[in-house]
Protein backbone atom coordinates (compact mmCIF):
# COMPACT_ATOMS: atom_id res chain seq x y z
CA UNK A 1 0.00 0.00 0.00
CA UNK A 2 1.14 3.35 -0.57
CA UNK A 3 0.72 6.34 1.77
CA UNK A 4 -0.86 9.48 0.65
CA UNK A 5 1.11 13.12 1.49
CA UNK A 6 -1.78 13.58 3.83
CA UNK A 7 -1.25 9.65 5.27
CA UNK A 8 2.91 10.84 5.37
CA UNK A 9 1.65 13.82 7.64
CA UNK A 10 -0.60 11.87 9.85
CA UNK A 11 2.20 9.78 10.44
CA UNK A 12 4.95 12.37 11.45
CA UNK A 13 2.46 13.60 13.96
CA UNK A 14 2.18 10.96 15.61
CA UNK A 15 5.79 10.54 16.01
CA UNK A 16 6.12 13.83 17.58
CA UNK A 17 4.60 12.23 20.27
CA UNK A 18 7.18 9.40 20.47
CA UNK A 19 8.28 8.84 23.97
CA UNK A 20 5.86 10.47 25.49
CA UNK A 21 4.25 8.43 27.72
CA UNK A 22 1.42 8.80 29.83
CA UNK A 23 1.38 12.48 29.54
CA UNK A 24 -1.78 14.42 28.27
CA UNK A 25 -1.76 15.17 24.58
CA UNK A 26 -3.44 18.03 22.95
CA UNK A 27 -4.19 18.14 19.04
CA UNK A 28 -6.19 21.23 18.33
CA UNK A 29 -4.46 22.40 14.84
CA UNK A 30 -6.26 20.32 12.56
CA UNK A 31 -7.89 16.77 12.03
CA UNK A 32 -4.20 15.63 10.54
CA UNK A 33 -2.62 16.39 13.95
CA UNK A 34 -5.30 14.66 15.79
CA UNK A 35 -5.22 11.26 13.82
CA UNK A 36 -1.67 11.66 14.98
CA UNK A 37 -2.13 11.45 18.51
CA UNK A 38 -4.75 8.36 17.62
CA UNK A 39 -2.20 6.86 15.79
CA UNK A 40 0.24 6.74 18.20
CA UNK A 41 -1.83 6.07 20.78
CA UNK A 42 -3.22 3.39 18.97
CA UNK A 43 0.33 2.02 18.04
CA UNK A 44 3.64 2.74 19.57
CA UNK A 45 2.44 4.94 22.50
CA UNK A 46 -0.66 2.98 24.72
CA UNK A 47 -0.12 4.79 27.76
CA UNK A 48 -0.80 8.04 26.15
CA UNK A 49 -4.16 10.38 27.44
CA UNK A 50 -6.34 12.12 24.68
CA UNK A 51 -9.02 14.78 25.63
CA UNK A 52 -11.65 15.02 23.55
CA UNK A 53 -11.11 18.74 24.04
CA UNK A 54 -14.36 19.42 26.18
CA UNK A 55 -14.40 17.34 29.25
CA UNK A 56 -13.82 13.60 28.62
CA UNK A 57 -10.77 11.50 28.20
CA UNK A 58 -11.29 9.00 24.89
CA UNK A 59 -8.43 6.17 23.61
CA UNK A 60 -7.87 6.17 19.85
CA UNK A 61 -11.24 5.40 18.63
CA UNK A 62 -12.71 8.09 20.77
CA UNK A 63 -14.56 6.20 23.02
CA UNK A 64 -14.91 7.94 26.80
CA UNK A 65 -12.54 6.23 28.90
CA UNK A 66 -12.70 9.02 31.83
CA UNK A 67 -13.44 12.86 33.03
CA UNK A 68 -11.06 15.62 32.31
CA UNK A 69 -12.31 18.41 34.67
CA UNK A 70 -10.56 21.99 33.51
CA UNK A 71 -9.13 22.50 36.65
CA UNK A 72 -7.14 18.81 36.03
CA UNK A 73 -6.06 20.15 32.53
CA UNK A 74 -4.71 23.27 34.70
CA UNK A 75 -2.60 21.12 36.88
CA UNK A 76 -1.25 18.91 34.33
CA UNK A 77 0.11 21.78 32.32
CA UNK A 78 1.80 23.63 35.02
CA UNK A 79 3.62 20.48 35.76
CA UNK A 80 4.65 19.77 32.11
CA UNK A 81 2.82 16.62 32.05
CA UNK A 82 1.07 17.76 28.60
CA UNK A 83 2.47 18.22 24.78
CA UNK A 84 0.06 19.73 22.57
CA UNK A 85 0.74 20.46 18.99
CA UNK A 86 -1.34 23.51 17.53
CA UNK A 87 -1.70 24.92 14.26
CA UNK A 88 -0.09 28.30 14.09
CA UNK A 89 -1.11 30.94 11.26
CA UNK A 90 2.87 32.37 11.54
CA UNK A 91 6.03 31.30 12.78
CA UNK A 92 9.46 32.32 12.71
CA UNK A 93 13.18 30.66 12.87
CA UNK A 94 13.53 30.54 16.58
CA UNK A 95 9.67 28.89 17.30
CA UNK A 96 7.37 32.52 18.33
CA UNK A 97 3.92 31.46 16.96
CA UNK A 98 1.15 33.60 16.11
CA UNK A 99 -2.78 32.53 16.36
CA UNK A 100 -3.84 35.96 17.12
CA UNK A 101 -4.12 38.74 14.28
CA UNK A 102 -2.47 39.66 11.45
CA UNK A 103 -0.73 42.99 10.99
CA UNK A 104 -0.52 45.27 13.66
CA UNK A 105 -2.45 44.41 16.81
CA UNK A 106 -3.31 47.72 17.52
CA UNK A 107 -5.56 47.66 14.28
CA UNK A 108 -5.06 44.08 12.65
CA UNK A 109 -5.91 43.07 8.90
CA UNK A 110 -7.23 40.09 10.17
CA UNK A 111 -8.81 38.97 13.37
CA UNK A 112 -8.11 35.48 14.23
CA UNK A 113 -8.46 33.44 17.52
CA UNK A 114 -6.19 35.35 20.17
CA UNK A 115 -3.63 34.19 22.26
CA UNK A 116 -5.71 32.43 24.03
CA UNK A 117 -3.65 29.32 25.89
CA UNK A 118 -0.54 29.49 23.60
CA UNK A 119 1.28 31.44 26.10
CA UNK A 120 0.81 29.34 29.21
CA UNK A 121 1.20 26.16 26.29
CA UNK A 122 4.69 27.07 25.41
CA UNK A 123 6.02 28.12 28.69
CA UNK A 124 4.66 25.20 30.73
CA UNK A 125 5.38 22.12 28.50
CA UNK A 126 6.15 20.67 24.90
CA UNK A 127 4.26 21.96 22.03
CA UNK A 128 4.53 21.25 18.71
CA UNK A 129 2.72 22.49 15.76
CA UNK A 130 0.85 21.59 12.27
CA UNK A 131 0.96 23.62 8.84
CA UNK A 132 -0.94 22.22 5.94
CA UNK A 133 0.37 25.02 3.79
CA UNK A 134 3.63 25.21 3.79
CA UNK A 135 4.72 29.18 2.71
CA UNK A 136 6.26 31.89 2.97
CA UNK A 137 3.71 34.25 4.54
CA UNK A 138 3.25 30.96 7.87
CA UNK A 139 7.11 30.48 8.52
CA UNK A 140 7.81 34.36 8.40
CA UNK A 141 10.91 36.22 9.51
CA UNK A 142 8.99 37.71 11.56
CA UNK A 143 5.66 36.97 13.47
CA UNK A 144 2.54 39.69 13.79
CA UNK A 145 2.00 38.80 17.50
CA UNK A 146 3.66 36.32 19.38
CA UNK A 147 1.23 34.36 21.57
CA UNK A 148 3.31 31.08 21.74
CA UNK A 149 7.11 31.63 23.03
CA UNK A 150 10.03 30.47 21.12
CA UNK A 151 13.48 29.53 22.33
CA UNK A 152 15.21 33.08 21.99
CA UNK A 153 12.08 34.21 24.37
CA UNK A 154 12.52 31.19 26.80
CA UNK A 155 15.69 31.46 27.32
CA UNK A 156 15.45 35.38 28.16
CA UNK A 157 12.52 33.84 30.59
CA UNK A 158 15.30 31.44 32.41
CA UNK A 159 13.41 29.03 35.35
CA UNK A 160 9.98 30.15 34.18
CA UNK A 161 10.63 28.33 30.80
CA UNK A 162 11.90 25.11 32.25
CA UNK A 163 9.66 23.12 30.90
CA UNK A 164 9.63 24.99 27.13
CA UNK A 165 10.30 22.63 24.42
CA UNK A 166 9.29 23.12 20.37
CA UNK A 167 9.63 19.64 19.53
CA UNK A 168 8.54 19.53 15.88
CA UNK A 169 6.94 21.69 13.29
CA UNK A 170 5.25 19.20 10.55
CA UNK A 171 4.19 21.04 7.47
CA UNK A 172 2.36 19.75 4.33
CA UNK A 173 6.29 19.59 2.59
CA UNK A 174 8.13 18.74 5.39
CA UNK A 175 8.99 17.54 9.21
CA UNK A 176 11.40 20.36 10.92
CA UNK A 177 12.94 20.77 14.52
CA UNK A 178 15.49 23.12 16.00
CA UNK A 179 18.98 22.97 16.29
CA UNK A 180 21.38 25.19 18.41
CA UNK A 181 22.57 28.22 16.58
CA UNK A 182 26.31 28.02 15.58
CA UNK A 183 29.26 25.51 15.47
CA UNK A 184 26.50 22.57 16.19
CA UNK A 185 23.60 23.66 14.11
CA UNK A 186 23.28 20.91 10.83
CA UNK A 187 24.93 18.41 12.34
CA UNK A 188 22.40 15.87 11.23
CA UNK A 189 21.17 15.22 15.12
CA UNK A 190 18.18 15.34 16.66
CA UNK A 191 16.42 17.97 17.66
CA UNK A 192 17.32 20.44 21.02
CA UNK A 193 14.53 19.22 23.67
CA UNK A 194 15.56 22.54 25.98
CA UNK A 195 16.38 25.91 26.05
CA UNK A 196 19.80 27.17 24.71
CA UNK A 197 21.20 23.53 24.77
CA UNK A 198 24.32 24.03 23.84
CA UNK A 199 25.36 26.33 20.79
CA UNK A 200 23.00 28.99 20.79
CA UNK A 201 19.64 29.81 20.61
CA UNK A 202 17.58 27.11 18.57
CA UNK A 203 16.90 28.04 14.99
CA UNK A 204 14.32 25.69 13.09
CA UNK A 205 16.31 22.86 11.26
CA UNK A 206 14.98 20.50 8.12
CA UNK A 207 14.74 17.13 9.67
CA UNK A 208 12.58 15.17 6.44
CA UNK A 209 11.31 16.29 3.41
CA UNK A 210 8.08 14.30 2.10
CA UNK A 211 8.51 11.78 -0.52
CA UNK A 212 8.07 13.33 -3.67
CA UNK A 213 9.33 17.21 -2.61
CA UNK A 214 13.04 18.25 -2.42
CA UNK A 215 15.32 20.08 -0.36
CA UNK A 216 14.68 23.57 -2.75
CA UNK A 217 11.13 23.14 -2.84
CA UNK A 218 10.71 23.90 1.55
CA UNK A 219 13.97 26.28 1.01
CA UNK A 220 12.22 28.36 -1.27
CA UNK A 221 8.56 28.02 0.40
CA UNK A 222 10.01 28.93 4.00
CA UNK A 223 10.79 32.93 4.45
CA UNK A 224 13.78 32.49 6.62
CA UNK A 225 17.11 30.91 6.17
CA UNK A 226 16.22 27.12 7.18
CA UNK A 227 19.20 25.40 8.63
CA UNK A 228 19.96 22.11 6.51
CA UNK A 229 21.99 19.73 7.09
CA UNK A 230 24.34 17.80 4.42
CA UNK A 231 22.23 15.05 4.61
CA UNK A 232 18.24 14.85 4.63
CA UNK A 233 16.61 11.96 4.89
CA UNK A 234 12.88 11.37 3.37
CA UNK A 235 9.37 11.32 6.15
CA UNK A 236 8.79 7.54 6.69
CA UNK A 237 5.29 6.69 5.45
CA UNK A 238 3.92 4.98 7.83
CA UNK A 239 3.83 1.06 8.50
CA UNK A 240 1.20 -1.29 6.57
CA UNK A 241 -0.13 -1.95 9.72
CA UNK A 242 -0.26 1.73 10.88
CA UNK A 243 -1.61 2.45 7.26
CA UNK A 244 -4.66 -0.06 7.95
CA UNK A 245 -5.84 1.52 11.58
CA UNK A 246 -5.55 4.96 10.03
CA UNK A 247 -7.91 4.22 7.09
CA UNK A 248 -10.13 1.00 8.39
CA UNK A 249 -10.35 2.59 11.64
CA UNK A 250 -9.67 6.16 12.76
CA UNK A 251 -10.73 7.79 9.52
CA UNK A 252 -12.53 5.42 7.01
CA UNK A 253 -14.02 8.64 5.10
CA UNK A 254 -10.90 9.71 4.28
CA UNK A 255 -11.66 12.82 5.22
CA UNK A 256 -7.66 13.15 6.24
CA UNK A 257 -7.15 14.14 1.88
CA UNK A 258 -9.04 17.63 1.99
CA UNK A 259 -6.50 18.39 4.72
CA UNK A 260 -3.45 17.93 2.03
CA UNK A 261 -5.27 17.73 -1.10
CA UNK A 262 -2.52 17.23 -4.19
CA UNK A 263 -0.50 14.12 -2.44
Amino acid sequence: MTATRAEVCVAACAEAFRGDGEILAGAMGGLVPSLGARLARATFEPDLVISDGQAYLVDAEQAVEGWLPYRAVLDLLASGRRHVMMGPVQIDAHGNANISCIGPWERPKRQLLGARGAPGNTVNHTTSYWIPRHAPRVLTPRVDLVCGIGYDRAASAGYAARFHEIRRVVTDLAVLDFAPAGPMAGDGGGGCGGVGCGGGVPRMRLASVHPGVTVDQVVEATGFELTVPGDVPTTPAPDPEALRILRDVLDPAGAREAEVPGG
